[in-house]
């Protein structure tokens, strides 16, 4: 599928990897409509600090995914829907679990019956490591067992079922891409890596962190919305579920020695407890077998940990006012 000159829906546009996506989609030159989730400000999240020329070249739809009605008015005519909004925090999920099946379990659905009312040529799912839970093998692959370890994890694994029973059921032109830990600028300080970079850049002598002994697979902002528009171009995806990772694997601790050599700061490190995950929840080890993308697609991931890590420093230091290092942001 080429996707210059297709209309385009991007949910959660507003957001980290949404917004990075949308932008990328306009290079393509598809016909782009981002949804934002609608809000009394009139607040389009990262779409508002988009250059005027991408700006003008979107259409922009305020909306709630948990909303039916809303969501067959914006999907009616379009062609391809990449589905990214949803509740990420994993954190906040242990406040608010109801919160987190609404949106992600009762929103996708909701998208997807829009997507099936309409008859949209392609959906692209957005999943997450996290339904892995800690590694039963490595690296991990998209036969890996699912395991709920936290209720953002279970919420996400509902929303996945929901799109494999959409394709089953109806035989919707659906591909669900999971991506592994993704970074990079705009990202959120609920997130460690911006925790990290903040905390330094703030002039702390000492920063908070959770355990620092998982591993993770991280993958740059620009590889994951890479990742998708690949995912949407091909028509060997229908009805897969596909990783998009590094595979590599690093230790929070090892990213912290990266990020202090980059900025030139020594620093303390603090376990934070209210950081630290329940032992039964903490997933202590994720590593993409990226095997399966690659055959569908021509993806590969083009960052280097260390390539990502010094474009992300350098753009959290030019936007510091987005961060609050004194702050936990679950």
């Amino acid at each position: 599928m080429d996707l210059r000159g297709k209309k385009v829906l991007v949910t959660g546009a507003e957001g980290f990897i949404g917004s990075h996506l949308t932008e990328r989609l306009v290079e393509l030159g598809a016909d782009v409509t981002a949804l934002v989730q609608y809000n009394s400000f009139n607040n389009w999240g990262w779409i508002d600090t988009f250059d005027k020329e991408v700006l003008n070249s979107i259409k922009v739809e305020t909306g709630d995914i948990r909303e039916l009605d809303g969501m067959n008015r914006i999907i009616k005519g379009q062609e391809v829907v990449f589905h990214l909004a949803a509740l990420i925090a994993i954190p906040y999920s242990y406040l608010s679990p109801m919160a987190y099946v609404r949106t992600n379990v009762e929103g996708t659905t909701n998208v997807l019956e829009a997507c099936r009312n309409h008859d949209v040529q392609k959906i692209i799912h957005t999943s997450t490591s996290e339904t892995y839970g800690t590694a039963l093998y490595v690296p991990i692959d998209e036969k890996h067992p699912m395991q709920g370890q936290s209720p953002y994890s279970a919420s996400k694994i509902g929303a996945d079922k929901m799109a494999e029973s959409f394709y089953r059921s109806f035989n919707m032109p659906i591909a669900t891409l999971r991506p592994f830990n993704t970074y990079g600028p705009r990202q959120s300080a609920r997130a460690v890596i911006p925790t990290i970079i903040s905390q330094i850049l703030a002039g702390k002598n000492e920063i908070k962190l959770g355990s620092l002994t998982p591993t993770r697979d991280f993958n740059f902002v620009k590889d994951t919305a890479e990742a998708f528009i690949k995912v949407a171009e091909s028509d060997r995806t229908i009805g897969e579920v596909i990783n998009a990772g590094s595979n590599y694997e690093i230790t929070i601790g090892d990213t912290v020695k990266k990020i202090i050599d980059i900025i030139g700061k020594d620093v303390k490190i603090i376990c934070d407890e209210e950081r630290i995950r329940p032992e039964k929840s903490e997933v202590n080890r994720l590593w993409a077998d990226n095997t399966k993308i690659k055959e569908l697609t021509d993806w590969a991931p083009r960052y280097s940990i260390d390539e990502g890590l010094a474009e992300t420093v350098a753009w959290i230091r030019e936007n510091m006012k987005h961060y609050k290092p004194d702050i936990y942001n679950v």
